[in-house]
Formats: structure tokens, sequence, C-alpha cells
């Protein structure tokens, strides 16, 4: 082994124990939430000892805002955000919603437990709750901007208004998801309420232009 292949494999290893230990971190907290995950409990579930983790991760609260990052990221990426520009609006914004749809159901814990932290309040903010609400903030930027680009005849009170809409939606159809399982067609249920947006986007135009 040479001296230079040494430094490679350890970054190397300490990449590969980062993941491990999001990974665990990731089903802890999918199935006890926030206060039900420990640093003891992603050990055992990850295999690595506690100060394997404290060397990568301050604390737990610091855990958890690395796991709502590295989903965010995923979730982004499969969501093609802003979408190809081919078709009508509606074909466009309902292409989009599907692909949302579809990340969000691959890569769901971005949402999942940005949400739990998001409706705690606590004395003390965690730091997951920031970082998912300054992750959610830049999603919302970027869903702004579709709606600026498909419908360019809405002032920015309707844009922002649209925006809002768009996102509580979609929060409700992912905790109604959430709550009854696979059962529920998430693809299907973002699709019909992209067709929902387009339709309120319409009003809202006609509306300014009464």
């Amino acid at each position: 082994m040479t001296r230079a292949s040494t430094p490679r494999r350890k970054r190397a290893n300490g990449v590969e124990s980062r993941q491990r230990i999001l990974d665990a971190a990731v089903a802890i907290a999918g199935e006890r939430g926030y206060e039900g995950t420990s640093i003891a409990a992603v050990s055992a579930k990850c295999g690595l000892p506690a100060s394997s983790i404290y060397w990568h991760f301050k604390d737990k609260d610091d855990l958890i805002a690395a796991v709502i990052e590295r989903s965010f990221e995923t979730w982004l990426t499969a969501a093609a955000l802003p979408g190809e520009a081919v078709g009508t609006p509606l074909e466009r914004v309902t292409a989009m919603a599907a692909d949302v749809a579809r990340s969000l159901v691959d890569a769901p814990d971005f949402l999942r437990l940005g949400l739990m932290l998001a409706l705690e309040h606590r004395p003390t903010e965690p730091r997951g709750r920031t970082v998912f609400l300054q992750v959610r903030d830049i999603a919302s930027q970027k869903i702004t901007e579709v709606m600026r680009t498909l419908f360019p005849d809405l002032d920015e009170a309707a844009v922002r208004t649209l925006t809002t809409y768009a996102v509580a939606g979609a929060d409700g159809l992912f905790v109604h998801r959430e709550i009854h399982g696979e059962d529920v067609d998430l693809v299907a249920m973002f699709e019909l309420h992209a067709q929902l947006v387009h339709e309120a986007a319409n009003r809202l135009a006609a509306r300014s232009t009464a």
C-alpha cells in the first residue's frame, strides 16, 4: 500500500461511515420521531460506536439536521424542478407535480422528518427544524419561479398566493399518504392537485383583469 492510498482510503471509509450513520438515523427517526431518536439507538442500528457518530456530528440535533439536508438534496434532484419548457401550462404543471410526487415516494425523509419538527415548538429550537424551514423556503422559491413562468399574467401577490396554495395542498396529500399508506396513489393525487392549481391560476388571472 502506498502512502498516497492511505489518506484516500481513510476518506472513503469516513464517507461510508457517515452515510451508514445517516441511513440509521433516518430509520430510527422514521419509527420513533425526533424525541425517540438517540445516539445510542443510531449506534446500535448502524453498528458503529457512539464515538464514531460524535466524530461526524456534534449531537443528535446536528445529526437530524444532516439527515434533512441530505434528503432534501436527493428530493430536489429527483423532483426535476422547475420542469422542462414543453407543452401547455397545464401539461407542464401536471408533469412537474407528478415528478414531485414520485420523488416524495422515493425520498420522503426530508418532508416526513421536517414536518415532525416544524409542528413542534420548543423553548430552544432544534437545528433540524431551522434547517428544514430553510430548505423548505428554497423549494418554495423554486415553485414560485415556476408559477411566474407558467402564468406570466399573474401579479406578484397572486403568484405568492398560488405558491402557498400549491405547497399547502402538497403537504396535506403527503400527510394523508403517511397516515393511510401505499393505498393512496400520491402521483394521481398530485396530478389532480396540479389541475386545481392551474384552475386557480386562471381564476386569479381573470380576477386581476376584471
